[in-house]
């Protein structure tokens, strides 16, 4: 008896030590001496001070700047602990809004971000890209598809009085291909977007 439990007891010791303690610290220093910047997040700076992730999505609400994917994240209401209020692209609270296809909330939701959408793009295409409605399964999505992003140029490219052609060309050169050419979709970052935007062609 005495024997199979020290037996246990090592394996224990010798396995948490392993899973716990050695591997973990091996694979937090390889990411660190190889990819330091991924590691630590992907983070953006300007000027010395963090302005956001690659990772992680923002808000955009300026008819001078492309838009975000909606975000269904939430956070603990500051008057009521108990419940909850809207916090768009909250990453200490990932998730989609759980509503079924059918759920009439998000029948509802979904017109009223297309009827937004429409009166703030009144010179782009007639349907509005899917992506521009429905939040994401994260919550966190810092992409949107290329069409997302054409169906916004006019409205940027009015707000800004610049040429629409040019921000197409901006656009495409920052439209990433599937990961290994085969994995995903064509996606375009919005915060990389809208600095290279306000780096070129900034607000007036």
């Amino acid at each position: 008896m005495v024997k199979h439990l020290r037996a246990a007891l090592v394996l224990l010791l010798a396995m948490t030590l392993l899973t716990g303690l050695i591997y973990p610290l091996a694979v937090t220093g390889l990411a660190q001496a190889l990819f330091p910047r991924q590691a630590n997040g992907s983070l953006i700076e300007r000027n010395g001070r963090v302005i956001g992730s690659e990772l992680i999505g923002q808000t955009f609400s300026h008819p001078g700047y492309f838009w975000s994917r909606p975000s269904a994240t939430t956070a603990p209401d500051p008057k009521d602990p108990a419940k909850t209020v809207a916090a768009p692209y909250n990453a200490a609270n990932s998730g989609g809004s759980n509503l079924a296809p059918s759920a009439k909330a998000l029948i509802d939701t979904v017109k009223q971000r297309e009827a937004a959408l429409r009166a703030a793009n009144p010179a782009a295409p007639a349907e509005v890209p899917a992506d521009l409605l429905l939040s994401s399964a994260s919550g966190l999505d810092p992409d949107i598809s290329p069409a997302a992003a054409e169906w916004q140029v006019a409205r940027v490219a009015a707000a800004r009085h610049m040429s629409p052609e040019a921000l197409r060309q901006l656009v495409a050169a920052h439209v990433k291909g599937p990961l290994l050419g085969m994995l995903g979709e064509r996606t375009v970052n919005v915060l990389d977007l809208n600095l290279a935007l306000d780096a070129r062609w900034p607000m007036r």
